[in-house]
């Protein structure tokens, strides 16, 4: 079968390669610890899965509106209200499957042939995909390491091109785990109110996991408004990966835009996933607070764990749940018998070697580095930092 040049084109996410060769390393009996997905590992709190049960026991099982239930729609406009005071009408937000789904509408109503996405580093590994897939180009922004990833916001401006027509980033990002301050995306939102052509897509799916400081988001430089699209989702916050539900607010010409695009693709959302999600963002946010606790409970037990070992370089990541550490000291290096050139190779032997499953960052980007995702129970991570010691050392 003659399959099409864009599907050819896509690569497989490392981030799944990688979690796919640890499956296939476990399914030989392996004892393989995996930190390689950013997925929680804490349950769905109590009182969303009893709405869940609830709805499904009130049939509201039928299809729902391809934009999202009204309910939610509105739920999500209240806690924008609530935490950020921005006044979003229904018609200004949008319901998918999952946060990655309301990118990908975003991507293909406002990228065309030929078109540039500005992206700073490190980014996420889709994000780079889905704009390739929709035509464009990809410009990346470089940051520093030992400024935190700040991005170069000078690189920035003066990477703007009459093709430019977006900028995509996420705080606190995957997969450093920085966050971005007021007063660089107060800059941010100057660069972009310049350039009127540019949408802002910021990534908040993080925004409920930072640890030391509150969550800082663009969107309280309202000036950028009809410019900004927010994307979010239950998945993070509130332990619902599987449930996929993600959404968007932005520009109401362009969720009508992706309301078109996702009711020839997918249609509406689960609807049992969505009534659970209204009781997510309605209801008591303490079991968010406190897998918050435990979060940076680990975070901190990594970064003692991890900081001793000559040549691998960590900070401390300010939100969600992974570090990047940079480990480019390793390369050119042979450890016990394998060569070291790159991430790929520095995260293969860690796999082969220690029996634990990180990312490279040449997912991300960034080739210096790798990700380690800390969202494992602490016993867990405690061997995975002892194998990982013993492997490079």
């Amino acid at each position: 079968m003659k399959l099409t040049d864009r599907i050819n084109r896509v690569e497989e996410s490392l981030t799944i390669g990688m979690a796919k060769k640890a499956r296939e390393l476990k399914a030989q009996g392996k004892d393989v610890i995996s930190l390689s997905l950013g997925e929680p590992d804490f349950d769905t709190p109590q009182h969303i899965k009893d709405a869940a049960i609830q709805a499904i026991n009130e049939g509201k099982t039928n299809y729902t509106p391809v934009s999202g239930i009204p309910e939610l729609k509105q739920a999500i406009c209240a806690k924008y209200k609530r935490d950020y005071n921005l006044d979003y009408s229904p018609s200004e937000v949008m319901v998918s499957t999952g946060a990655k789904q309301c990118l990908m509408n975003v991507m293909q109503c406002i990228v065309q042939q030929g078109d540039e996405v500005l992206i700073p580093l490190p980014y996420w590994v889709s994000y780079s995909a889905m704009v390739e897939y929709s035509g464009g180009t990809c410009v990346y922004i470089p940051s520093k390491f030992e400024e935190g990833f700040a991005i170069d916001l000078e690189v920035l401006e003066q990477s703007i091109t009459p093709k430019t027509k977006a900028i995509i980033f996420s705080s606190p990002n995957n997969p450093a785990g920085s966050m971005m301050s007021q007063e660089q995306l107060q800059k941010i939102a100057a660069i972009v109110k310049r350039n009127p052509q540019i949408t802002v897509i910021s990534d908040e799916i993080y925004e409920h996991l930072v640890f030391e400081e509150s969550h800082q988001s663009i969107s309280q430089f309202t000036e950028i408004k009809n410019q900004l699209v927010i994307i979010n989702g239950v998945s993070k916050g509130f332990a619902m990966t599987g449930w996929r539900v993600g959404y968007m607010a932005g520009p109401a010409e362009l969720v009508e835009a992706c309301d078109v695009l996702q009711g020839q693709f997918t249609s509406g959302t689960n609807s049992v996933a969505q009534w659970a999600s209204v009781t997510a963002l309605n209801s008591d946010m303490q079991p968010t607070y406190e897998m918050v606790k435990v979060y940076k409970t680990r975070r901190d037990l990594m970064v003692e764990l991890l900081s001793p070992i000559n040549g691998l370089e960590v900070d401390t990541p300010k939100g969600a749940y992974y570090l990047f550490p940079r480990v480019s000291s390793f390369y050119g290096k042979t450890i016990n018998g394998y060569t070291i050139n790159d991430s790929l190779d520095f995260c293969n032997y860690i796999l082969e070697e220690a029996l634990v499953s990180l990312v490279p960052g040449i997912a991300f980007g960034m080739d210096d580095h790798i990700r380690i995702s800390y969202a494992s129970s602490e016993k867990e991570l405690r061997e995975a930092a002892s194998r990982i010691v013993k492997a490079l050392t």
